[in-house]
């Protein structure tokens, strides 16, 4: 018989599941020792605790273990992680998003920049030979520099 997760209401009166270390595991994909591991070293908290004193975790909790598996198979290391995790928490979702937006715009006006510097190289290039260096990029890649050779040259969208 499979252990049912504990629901508790939370500050917004929505009805949050909450499991055990073992239920948390399972889910996530780690064992019960990562999970104590990463508690002790504050990557991550219990949302609370049971009557007979379990810790229980939320879903946000295991939304964090995904990101957290995400990070390390991009080889950062657990403090790096709690770094950036911490830093994430700190700042709103709207101060998030503006923030990436500012980020995305200055380095899509620098990857305009160098689409202009390549513009005339590639106009002087004959089309077979724009054709091979096309071929040899990704296909995301050869999207994006047709899109920015198009926004430079007409203007922003918006």
């Amino acid at each position: 018989m499979t252990a049912v997760p504990e629901k508790v209401v939370n500050e917004d009166g929505d009805k949050q599941r909450l499991y055990r270390i073992g239920e948390l595991s399972k889910l996530a994909g780690v064992s019960p020792r990562t999970i104590d591991y990463y508690t002790s070293i504050g990557l991550i908290e219990p949302a609370s605790r049971s009557a007979k004193n379990y810790r229980l975790y939320g879903d946000e909790t295991l939304l964090r273990l995904e990101r957290i598996e995400q990070l390390k198979r991009q080889k950062y290391s657990l403090e790096e992680i709690k770094h950036l995790l911490d830093s994430w928490s700190a700042v709103t979702p709207e101060e998030q998003v503006s923030k990436k937006l500012t980020d995305l715009q200055l380095h899509l006006e620098q990857l305009e920049r160098e689409v202009k510097e390549l513009e005339p190289v590639i106009r002087k290039m004959k089309p077979r030979q724009v054709n091979r260096l096309l071929t040899r990029l990704m296909p995301q890649t050869a999207a994006c520099i047709e899109a920015l050779m198009f926004l430079s040259n007409k203007g922003p969208f918006m």
